[in-house]
């Protein structure tokens, strides 16, 4: 598979279809990369090859993947958002539609605060978000389940360059989204469409924000994922959703 490659950074893409591009990041949290999607709840790279010119990646120091960089301490979101936008740049792609799972909530929060006349439709699937009741779920993650194992095949990182990073990252701003404001996605223009979730990493609320403070949000009922039926309609909306936003 091809990689991208800029500074210290180095990011592994795929590309299947034709059509509009959209880029498509699968869920795992800080281990968001290509390998997941034969389990993911909608395998983006399948389902919408026949529409769309799919474009997927293993985030930045996603375990189990292959691309790397540096620890982006000062601005971790910022960084991810760096590493999406270089590579539509590297593949010549100026305007694009962007789907993201889980974690892929925040980066589509930063994508559009960076680049809004680049992203011409946002799809948010069972995004993370705070959670009141455990505000710390995402922090432990990357504690226990993420930087053991980075540590472990990066000589060059260490301990201490990894709590801090965590912090910024979901402790900084520890409301809604943690990537972006509210006031961000209330003045926000671009098409969203929301798919909820409701377990602790991806709580139901912070899907309720998204649609209710974008003015131009739609949301799915809930719970989507079954029968097969309803699920199957849930794919062809957020498609509907999509060709809506990239034709003429």
């Amino acid at each position: 598979m091809p990689f991208y490659e800029y500074g210290d950074v180095r990011i592994r893409y795929e590309e299947v279809g034709s059509g509009f591009p959209l880029l498509v990041t699968p869920g795992g949290g800080l281990n968001s990369r290509m390998a997941a999607w034969p389990s993911a709840v909608i395998n983006a790279m399948e389902e919408f090859k026949g529409d769309f010119r799919c474009i997927t990646m293993d985030q930045r120091n996603a375990n189990g993947g292959e691309s790397s960089g540096p620890i982006a301490t000062d601005d971790p979101w910022g960084a991810f958002a760096d590493d999406q936008l270089g590579l539509m740049d590297h593949l010549g792609i100026n305007q694009f539609a962007f789907m993201g799972y889980c974690i892929g909530g925040c980066f589509a929060g930063k994508l559009l605060e960076r680049a809004p006349e680049r992203v011409v439709a946002a799809v948010f699937c069972q995004s993370v978000g705070h959670y009141p009741e455990d505000p710390d779920v995402m922090y432990r993650s990357g504690i226990q389940t993420w930087a053991p194992e980075l540590l472990r095949r990066r000589p060059d990182l260490n301990e201490a360059e990894i709590a801090p990073y965590l912090h910024n990252l979901y402790r900084a701003n520890p409301d809604f989204l943690y990537s972006v404001s509210r006031d961000m996605i209330r003045n926000c223009q671009t098409p969203m469409l929301v798919l909820p979730d409701d377990i602790p990493a991806h709580p139901h609320q912070t899907s309720v924000d998204i649609a209710s403070l974008a003015p131009n949000a739609e949301i799915t009922v809930f719970p989507w994922k079954s029968p097969p039926e309803l699920k199957d309609r849930t794919i062809d909306r957020v498609r509907q959703f999509l060709k809506r936003h990239t034709t003429g």
